[in-house]
């Protein structure tokens, strides 16, 4: 009988996890685009970050340290000269056995063979050198003097050929035989390729003979070339990060090794080959190992050929420099350096990224990105919630109800739907008049069979027509048709409109003061409370600061300060005052957030004058328009956001000529206030 195990699946993302809402990821975006941050650095901070409902995922911060946490844990692994410290050793051993068969020796041979052992040099290659045609007396010591040849062949080329040392390690001449073939076949196909003469089937081939000897199974020759010239480059910066005197011993090291295989001439057409053509690689760039256990060459090659990839890791995570995409990390980097898991997590990243794009949040003009409409209308709504969940918590105000109808109450009567008709659609009575109707006509001898196009579908009742609703397949009539006159929809209350006027101060002090992002939170916030919930109102933004202007809601979202003098109140309340005459029949209802006086006015040629302390004239003018809103019945409600003197004193005489209210809310709550107010109007003038 077969027996399952099941566990947590870990060939990728879970295929049963539900899928990210992007639109999460555009409200955290949206913090910091209303605080002033440019989309496009938005984005990338969300992206190091992490996505906001996701514990579990890495952002590139977090991969970012943990890259270079590897970095330091192989900088600790080991010192570079490793292999020296063990080609020393087994010399120095090899002359030790020498010395102690020849010491009991009272010959003049022996005393000859002491002599040219004591003239050696103090450099190890050339030491090797010079033995390597000496007729050992001690088996011992020739013994150890091949093991220290063998050694070196087989670290040299472990440190081009990953891999090799093991494959080395039986010491077979037949080994050596084929490693010589494989490298002048390489060679060979290398060159071949550069005279453009080189195809697929001539690497499957290479591949089919020489495989077993490249673990990472290229797939093609750039991926070979590739592999080889990472870790070339690698030994290069090895012998780059010794001492002068450790540099010339090694290399000595490395020539007289590869003399000895019969390599040395193939090597140097490798080494040669791939420098050209792979030169971006930092050849002779040095590295700084700190630990305190010798490494051989090949492991050595190993660690800094990490050590470059982690560096080229760093940078493309850091995203920091221009034009910078997800895209450019390499995937097989990312498996190498973090495992599995970290692919999976920037395979997520970028599918944020680009569903931002692809669902209309985020679109690119002239190679930035900036907010859609619809983004912004995203950003309102989110806002808006924000406001209701402190209005709800904080007991007060009206608060967000979904059920609720966009017209009014209902009345519980019904009338005939006229088109252009908001209001819901009275089910019950409009199936009621068609089934009468439909009676009357069979009596009258009037009645049709209905047709299959003839059923009511789902969503037909929003759009009127004359269709069939009913239906049960037996021999009774199985329809009702439906007509355009069948249809009535519910009455509701009727709302009277508003004019809406909300002035926001655009002044540079705004920013000081850190209010900046929650004005423009707050603007959005009730431009989607009126759009929505109350759409027979007309509402308008205004910005003010030297000069006032209209803004749109897209506009807002992304607008910056205007690092200018004056706050020009009087300038914003003339446009008000036309908004407000564009709609004489709505309430008017005019809502100013600033955090300080009028030190600006309009002059009678168009140019704006600024002074401070404010002049006699700035608030003049100014208090004419407030003048100006009394007459015209407009409610003035002003939202401190500061507590200057002179701005106290002002607005305290704005309340006594026009009986508005003065607010002095934290700027956390100002949005609370702002909505609440105008919701509280609202209801007043209902």
């Amino acid at each position: 009988m077969s027996r399952y195990r099941y566990g947590a699946y870990e060939d990728g993302p879970d295929p049963l996890a539900p899928p990210y809402d992007v639109r999460d990821a555009l409200d955290a975006m949206g913090d910091s685009v209303l605080d002033g941050t440019r989309p496009d650095d938005a984005l990338r901070d969300l992206l190091r970050r992490g996505l906001p409902g996701r514990p579990d995922m890495r952002g590139l911060d977090d991969m970012l340290r943990q890259v270079r946490e590897r970095r330091r844990a192989l900088r600790d692994r080991g010192r570079l000269d490793g292999t020296l410290e063990q080609a020393r050793a087994l010399l120095d051993t090899a002359i030790g056995q020498e010395r102690a068969e020849l010491f009991p020796d009272p010959s003049d041979d022996a005393r000859l063979r002491e002599a040219e052992l004591d003239a050696l040099p103090s450099d190890t290659a050339q030491a090797i050198r010079r033995l390597s045609g000496y007729d050992w007396r001690s088996g011992a010591a020739r013994h150890t003097f091949e093991q220290l040849k063998d050694l070196l062949r087989r670290e040299v080329l472990d440190a081009q050929f990953q891999g090799m040392k093991q494959a080395l390690a039986n010491q077979d001449p037949a080994s050596m035989e084929r490693v010589k073939d494989m490298m002048a076949a390489l060679n060979e196909m290398l060159e071949r390729d550069a005279r453009g003469e080189h195809t697929q089937d001539d690497f499957d081939r290479f591949m089919g003979q020489y495989g077993d000897m490249f673990p990472d199974d290229p797939q093609n020759l750039e991926e070979l070339v590739d592999s080889l010239a990472r870790r070339a480059a690698a030994m290069d910066r090895l012998l780059a990060s010794l001492s002068p005197e450790q540099r010339a011993e090694l290399a000595g090291l490395m020539e007289q090794a590869m003399q000895d295989a019969g390599l040395a001439m193939e090597m140097t057409r490798l080494g040669d080959a791939l420098r050209v053509r792979r030169p971006d690689l930092g050849w002779g760039r040095p590295e700084e190992m700190t630990g305190d256990d010798p490494l051989g060459m090949g492991d050595a090659t190993t660690a800094l050929a990490e050590l470059a990839d982690l560096s080229e890791l760093e940078a493309a995570l850091g995203q920091d420099y221009p034009g910078a995409r997800l895209d450019d990390i390499d995937e097989d980097a990312v498996r190498r350096a973090l495992g599995r898991q970290a692919v999976d997590d920037l395979a997520e990243l970028r599918r944020i990224e680009a569903e931002l794009e692809r669902q209309g949040y985020l679109r690119r003009k002239s190679g930035k990105l900036e907010l859609t409409p619809k983004a912004v209308r995203r950003l309102g709504e989110t806002a808006l919630r924000r406001v209701f969940s402190q209005l709800a918590a904080g007991r007060q105000g009206d608060h967000e109800q979904r059920d609720a109808g966009q017209a009014g109450e209902l009345t519980g009567s019904s009338r005939e739907w006229r088109f252009g008709d908001e209001q819901p659609l009275d089910v019950v009575r409009t199936v009621g008049n068609a089934i009468r109707r439909s009676a009357m006509d069979a009596g009258a001898g009037l009645a049709t069979r209905p047709t299959a196009s003839d059923a009511l579908e789902p969503g037909a009742a929003t759009s009127p027509t004359s269709t069939t609703a009913g239906g049960n397949g037996s021999g009774r009539p199985n329809g009702v048709r439906l007509s355009v006159d069948d249809f009535e929809v519910q009455e509701t209350e009727r709302r009277t409109g508003a004019a809406v006027c909300l002035l926001v101060d655009l002044s540079y002090s705004m920013v000081l003061r850190g209010t900046w992002a929650v004005a423009k939170q707050t603007t959005l916030a009730l431009h989607t409370l009126v759009t929505s919930k109350f759409p027979q109102d007309a509402i308008q933004i205004i910005g003010f600061s030297n000069y006032a202007r209209v803004l749109h809601p897209t506009e807002m979202a992304g607008l910056d300060w205007d690092m200018v003098q004056g706050t020009n109140l009087h300038h914003a309340l003339m446009i008000a005052g036309r908004h407000l005459d564009r709609h004489p029949d709505f309430e008017p209802i005019v809502l100013v957030v600033t955090d300080g006086e009028p030190t600006a006015h309009l002059r009678p040629d168009g140019r704006s004058l600024f002074d401070y302390p404010p002049s006699t004239d700035t608030l003049v003018l100014t208090l004419a328009e407030v003048d100006k809103m009394t007459r015209r019945g407009a409610c003035m409600n002003f939202f401190m956001l500061a507590e200057d003197r002179r701005l106290v004193s002002f607005v305290e005489e704005v309340a006594r000529r026009n009986g508005g209210r003065v607010f002095a809310p934290d700027a956390d709550r100002l949005g609370e206030y702002v909505v609440s107010d105008y919701l509280r109007v609202r209801r007043a003038r209902h």
